[in-house]
């Protein structure tokens, strides 16, 4: 799950981590009414999407970017009328951007230099790890590609903590004066904790500002969380913003189903995430585009294939459709009479074909074979992969 930026500096400020002042408005009335109650000289006026790149970001048919500086409440104001209700197109959100529905109106700091930080769970050492890099700002992804020497790691024990001595190897290597050294323990420890106690699968900050007094403040932040986790964190249910999810994913989420949408034109309904993936890397290989990743995962029912095939045929892109199903818990005569249900509650306007092994499926090519739907079999991943790439082309 994301949230916004405002949404993750309450949940920082909380932390005791150090954020500036700021109000969400969602008119320009509001937004000159923030700027004159935050009381400073200059406010950053920021478009709240779910997508990096904002600062760069542009507002489709206009020069307006998604984030700029405001020195007067008539400036904050004439920004947020721009932003809100506009399409911004960012290096994250593709072309067809994303609708500001949402603006934060932040009062400004005395900034001498940008840097960068993250909290993530690093697979490789197995445990989270704290980067940083004195490159911070809007190109930081420009700067892990071209120079990762710049990008310094300190992985940490999760029951532990981050130990002082590491922070201060951090600020050595960043370059901070000694000065700043004890504010940089306190806000790399509060930023750690943090992502530990809220189970979160990200926490970035970009940029992380040290200021002309030798503070460090947050003066961005991304967050997001590990959804297997958010059964322990019910306070966070409400910050989700289901405006700025794809309705399918959340059709599916609530379905129990994990669906992610792609840009393809064949739709793929695996059993395992393992098995959704090299299928999927299979179409490619045959020269087909997944139109989407959708795991029904081990123990799903009729009632919960069905919903999936519904969600896939949503996708107006959707010219073949890919079943491919190893029955380990998964029964394959499940598989089978979802199909038949499906075909008869939804209807396939596009052509199916399906591949079963494992657990019943002699039974349950048999439920297809007697069913009267017009299904194309498979015998093999390699021979489902080529037919439904080639009945995806024929369209």
């Amino acid at each position: 799950m994301k949230i916004h930026e405002y949404q993750a500096k309450d949940l920082l400020r909380a932390a005791g981590v150090p954020v500036l002042a700021g109000k969400v408005v969602r008119s320009p009335e509001e937004a000159a009414a923030a700027f004159t109650a935050l009381g400073t000289p200059v406010c950053a006026v920021k478009a709240q999407i779910h997508a990096g790149g904002r600062g760069k970001g542009m507002v489709k048919g206009s020069t307006q970017r998604g984030v700029e500086l405001a020195k007067t409440a008539v400036d904050a104001a004439r920004i947020t009328k721009a932003l809100l209700g506009n399409t911004l197109v960012t290096i994250q959100t593709g072309t067809e951007g994303q609708v500001v529905r949402q603006v934060f109106v932040e009062s400004g700091c005395a900034i001498d230099r940008e840097l960068y930080c993250a909290v993530l769970v690093d697979r490789r050492v197995g445990s989270p790890v704290l980067i940083a890099s004195t490159a911070g700002g809007m190109d930081i992804e420009e700067v892990a590609h071209n120079t990762p020497e710049l990008i310094l790691s300190e992985p940490f024990d999760p029951d532990r903590g981050l130990a002082a001595y590491q922070t201060r190897v951090l600020s050595a290597k960043l370059g901070l004066p000694t000065k700043s050294w004890r504010a940089a323990e306190q806000f790399f420890t509060s930023l750690t904790r943090a992502f530990l106690a809220l189970d979160a699968s990200l926490l970035e900050i970009n940029p992380l500002v040290l200021t002309k007094d030798g503070g460090l403040v947050a003066l961005d932040a991304k967050m997001t969380f590990d959804d297997n986790a958010l059964f322990r964190h019910k306070d966070l249910a409400g910050l989700r913003d289901e405006a700025e999810e794809d309705p399918s994913e959340t059709r599916a989420s609530a379905a129990g189903l994990s669906y992610v949408k792609l840009n393809g034109t064949i739709g793929c309904l695996v059993n395992g995430a393992g098995l959704a993936m090299s299928t999927m890397d299979l179409v490619k290989y045959h020269g087909g585009e997944p139109a989407n990743f959708l795991d029904v995962g081990g123990g799903a029912d009729v009632k919960q294939v069905t919903e999936a095939f519904r969600i896939i045929l949503s996708d107006k892109n959707v010219k073949a459709i890919l079943v491919n199903i190893f029955g380990g818990i998964m029964r394959c005569t499940t598989i089978a009479n979802a199909v038949i249900e499906a075909s008869k509650t939804v209807g396939f306007t596009v052509p199916l074909v399906v591949r079963l092994e494992g657990t019943e499926v002699e039974e349950g090519k048999k439920i297809l074979a007697s069913s009267g739907t017009a299904i194309i079999t498979a015998d093999g991943l390699t021979d489902a992969a080529q037919k439904v790439v080639a009945a995806a082309n024929a369209v």
